[in-house]
């Protein structure tokens, strides 16, 4: 018997753990309806804790559960169903669950247009290369977007640009994405539309209207910025945190630095051009090169010129460089050639170089631009001519690196790869914005070799509209008594409408996990709420604290709710504790609706293990540890405590209103 105890795993002994604590309530609690919705509820927490299913399978399991005591309600002691059936799929077209679509389909549709990149990019410009700057610039960037779309969104967009700005750096990587990663859990609590708790508490708030006592007051939902006190001191909060203690709470893995770019790597890597170097120079008053034309450059120094910037934007990939364009003082050059031939070209010309890009960082990222291979197939129409004859770079935005015939290699280095005349077969090694590849897999005179890159097109040329869109639905919301779900529809639709995006994108940028799991346990929560399990749970809860002030009361809520976003997802600890935050808060003759706001913060406070999408996302790149965590998030659990429970008293009046 001893033996088959030990071959039990973790999860049977949970699973009969949680059973025995359905027994033992089912005998104390004073109805039948609330017996068995505790045993839902402790079937929910075990299906999330030890993640038996997936946590939208476990949520969708529930609510089928929950629909099937109708027809079984008489063998289990029960008069109807815990839940209605003609209410059982409400949360599905909820409020809530509409404003959490349109908020991903609007912040994809910023995303489409760069704008987000741009962000980036200036970040990148103006960071530096220490810690005490990068993390405050970083961390604040993705808290404030994360305010206005979903937190694992900001957190995704970023991951490639903390990442490249390690490399540049030298900047162990694990001492920026976890700093970049929790604020953006944290930027959720600066508006109602940053977290999907908080979008889904005025819901709640309404629902629970409907049970209040005849002699209270019902609960005022809240508006967009009500929260943005609270949420920008926790922000705040967490950037110092990691700006005073992340050198000893945080790991220093994965630091080593490029020597040169992304770029550069990747052609090295890739094409054995082991000695090819991707430099930034600025042409100063004074220099040879000024009045001279990119092609006489290029001819005289055997450099490759692959982006300008003359002041008047960047000009990169097909119709930007032009051989005939004149270099001019204080010109910007991307250049392509050897370390020698820079090094002689630039001492030559007195012209200014940096140790690595600045200006050309964001068009140079691999996401956006590298090295491909392209075939000259038979029947082309550029048989027989050379790159000059069809303005290669300014035609198809391709500049040519080398060609590949028959085993033999004609590079730039020599000079004579863009006078070289394609014939049939001819591999052509090009460097090319993404954009433009993409392009010419239309065009019947390439064959493109390289596949696998980076297929997504931005509508740069969109931006107006997307930025139009967007305040257009901040406005509704601020200024318009428009439902919330309506107002962010009219910015989700008019992405599609606009052309910002298309339907399908627009359908890839849901999470429906996220959707399914939302609305799929509404339903528990009104069964928590109308069958009066959660006055109970609030009246067992006050009793055990006794005669205490309010403020204790609120903190035990608060933690209670931590407890609750790290053993299941944060929108289902909300849906369980808003109902019994507002008995709690009757019971005490404390302010419902702050109790309730109280909830659907605390459950933000996900820092101590990676179980919330954000720490998991990150925890991979990072190469943290479910201990790293631990110390670093523990500090940040108490401090997250400390400020949301002053700042929410300050803000808001707790007592009964």
């Amino acid at each position: 018997m001893l033996a088959a105890f030990r071959n039990l795993s973790k999860q049977d002994l949970a699973a009969a753990l949680f059973a025995i604590m359905a027994i033992y309530l089912a005998g104390i609690v004073p109805s039948i309806e609330i017996a068995w919705v505790s045993g839902f509820l402790l079937l929910t927490i075990f299906l999330f804790a030890f993640e038996v299913v997936s946590v939208d399978v476990a949520a969708i399991t529930v609510m089928v559960l929950l629909g099937l005591t109708s027809l079984l309600a008489p063998w289990m002691g029960l008069e109807t169903g815990l839940v209605p059936v003609e209410r059982l799929f409400d949360g599905f077209a909820s409020n809530a669950v509409i404003s959490i679509i349109a908020v991903m389909i609007v912040g994809a549709g910023l995303d489409k247009t760069g704008i987000m990149s741009q962000v980036a990019g200036y970040i990148m410009r103006i960071g530096g290369a220490t810690e005490a700057r990068i993390i405050p610039l970083i961390s604040g960037t993705v808290g404030v977007i994360s305010s206005f779309m979903q937190n694992v969104g900001a957190a995704a967009l970023f991951l490639p640009v903390v990442s490249r700005i390690s490399a540049r750096t030298g900047l162990p990587i694990s001492r920026l994405l976890m700093p970049m990663g929790f604020c953006a859990i944290l930027g959720g609590t600066i508006t109602m539309v940053g977290s999907s708790p908080l979008i889904l508490l005025n819901d709640l708030i309404l629902t629970s209207n409907q049970s209040l006592p005849a002699d209270v007051a019902p609960m005022e939902t809240f508006q967009l910025f009500d929260v943005t006190p609270v949420g920008a001191a926790l922000l705040i909060a967490g950037i110092a945190y990691f700006v005073l203690a992340g050198r000893f709470v945080l790991p220093a893995r994965g630091s080593d630095k490029l020597e040169g770019s992304d770029a550069s790597r990747y052609f090295a890597e890739t094409y054995g051009l082991s000695d090819f170097t991707l430099q930034e120079v600025r042409i100063p008053e004074g220099s040879p090169l000024v009045g001279i034309s990119v092609d006489e450059l290029e001819r005289t120094w055997k450099v490759r010129i692959v982006a300008v910037e003359k002041g008047d934007g960047l000009r990169f990939g097909a119709d930007g460089v032009d051989r005939t364009l004149g270099i001019t003082a204080g010109t910007m050059l991307a250049l392509l050639g050897t370390e020698e031939s820079l090094a002689t070209m630039a001492e030559a010309n007195r012209v200014e170089t940096k140790p690595d890009l600045d200006l050309f960082a964001e068009a140079m990222a691999h996401t956006k631009a590298g090295v491909a291979e392209i075939v000259i197939p038979p029947g082309s129409n550029l048989i027989g001519k050379t790159a000059r004859d069809v303005w290669m770079r300014k035609i198809y935005g391709l500049s040519l690196l080398a060609i590949n015939r028959g085993g033999k290699q004609i590079t730039y280095k020599t000079g004579g790869v863009r006078n070289t005349p394609f014939i049939a077969g001819d591999a052509l090694v090009v460097h090319t914005t993404w954009a433009d590849l993409n392009r010419l897999e239309k065009d019947r005179n390439f064959v493109i070799v390289t596949t696998e890159y980076p297929h997504e097109e931005l509508r740069p040329n969109k931006v107006p509209a997307a930025l139009f869109l967007f305040v257009l639905t901040l406005s509704l919301i601020l200024f318009t008594d428009l439902r919330l779900s309506i107002a962010l529809l009219s910015g989700a639709i008019g992405m599609v409408l606009l052309g910002v995006l298309s339907i399908e994108e627009a359908y890839e940028a849901v999470s429906w996990k996220t959707v399914f799991l939302l609305a799929s346990l509404i339903p528990l929560g009104l069964a928590v709420e109308a069958t009066g399990t959660a006055a109970w749970i609030a009246q067992q809860t006050l009793t055990a604290l006794g005669d205490v002030p309010i403020w204790v009361i609120q903190a035990a809520l608060a933690g209670l709710a931590t407890f609750f976003t790290l053993v299941m997802s944060n929108v289902g600890a909300t849906v369980l504790l808003v109902p019994l935050a507002v008995n709690m808060a009757l019971g005490a003759g404390a302010n419902p609706a702050v109790f309730a706001l109280t909830v659907a913060i605390a459950t933000s406070n996900s820092f101590l293990i990676p179980t919330h999408q954000v720490n998991a996302l990150t925890m991979g790149p990072g190469g943290y540890r479910v201990a790293d965590f631990m110390r670093a998030g523990g500090i940040m659990t108490i401090l997250f405590l400390i400020v949301a429970l002053i700042m929410l008293n300050l803000v808001f009046d707790t007592a009964m209103v």
